[in-house]
């Protein structure tokens, strides 16, 4: 396979990925903030910090601002990590290799594309219509998920989309798990009830294999293991990591590249460091260095996976 079209397989499915997150991420915080109950945070701050380049004075402007929030994250052309702007993306790369995608899959991320166009011209002020908005656009991110299970055929280029989603994967759930903890300070000891921890889990869409899963009601701890070790779980940083593993092994028999090993070792090392951590050893003091270590890790393999299979210098 042609290292363009690698290139492009992997991004458009990591664009994919970072599109399913952000509309995750944002309308559980929107239909969050709507809560009576007023346990959840009204600012878009931690969203916004997440999903745009925002200086910090010009996030304070939107934070309190559903409306210009909302706009910013989904439609905005200079925001380049906008849903408009990311589907945009991935279409261009779905062109690039269209001999290399099914049908279907071309079809679905078309769809999706036009419809973020037609719809985004603006993000109308009434609460269900923004829901039933951000619904349709999820629906669409869902069904690309599964036309491309169903149709992609199991080839190198499967391996590659599923490299650039799961490394997309693990580290949207490293970020959005740090951002979280930040709000309480790191304080994985301190007893939170469960429905603090709701967004976060339903972000990640984890929040009814929790309830299923978890009987004690450390939340703090229970959270972060779920996070990060559960491999049940397919938004765990250990899940992604253990199926990059699996991919990269894949096209390593295929791809006989000089940097493989190189390639492997390095991932191999970034496994067993979460796999075989000690959860007793993560405390309040060191967690976010941890989380830091990992996401810094994965960054550094994924250059070295650039340069070792679409030629970046």
């Amino acid at each position: 396979m042609l290292s363009r079209i690698a290139d492009s397989l992997f991004w458009l499915s990591r664009y994919m990925e970072r599109a399913d997150g952000l509309l995750r991420t944002t309308s559980t915080h929107h239909i969050l903030s709507l809560d009576n109950v007023g346990l959840a945070s009204t600012s878009w701050r931690p969203v916004l910090e997440v999903f745009t380049t925002l200086s910090s004075v010009e996030i304070s402007v939107l934070e309190h601002d559903s409306s210009s929030s909302l706009h910013t994250l989904l439609s905005d052309d200079n925001n380049s990590n906008s849903l408009k702007v990311i589907v945009m993306r991935a279409r261009e790369n779905a062109r690039g290799a269209q001999d290399h995608i099914t049908k279907e899959v071309w079809e679905n991320i078309n769809a999706l594309y036009h419809l973020i166009n037609q719809s985004s011209h603006h993000i109308k002020s009434n609460d269900q219509d923004r829901m039933q908005q951000m619904h349709l656009y999820a629906q669409q991110s869902l069904l690309y998920t599964g036309v491309a299970d169903i149709t992609m055929p199991r080839s190198i280029g499967w391996s590659f989309m599923n490299l650039g989603k799961l490394t997309e994967r693990c580290i949207e759930t490293i970020v959005i798990a740090d951002k979280h903890y930040e709000l309480i300070d790191y304080n994985i000891d301190e007893e939170k009830a469960i429905i603090q921890w709701k967004e976060l889990l339903f972000a990640l869409s984890g929040y009814e294999l929790h309830l299923k899963t978890y009987r004690e009601t450390k939340y703090n701890r229970n959270v972060l293991h779920q996070v990060l070790f559960n491999e049940n779980f397919p938004h765990a940083v250990l899940y992604s990591l253990t199926r990059i593993e699996k991919y990269l092994d894949n096209i390593a028999r295929e791809n006989h590249s000089p940097g493989n090993k190189d390639l492997q070792r390095s991932l191999g090392r970034l496994v067993s460091r979460v796999k075989y951590m000690d959860e007793k050893n993560i405390t309040s003091k060191n967690l976010h260095q941890f989380l830091e270590e990992i996401r810094t890790e994965l960054v550094q393999f994924n250059q070295q996976l650039s340069q070792n299979f679409f030629s970046y210098q």
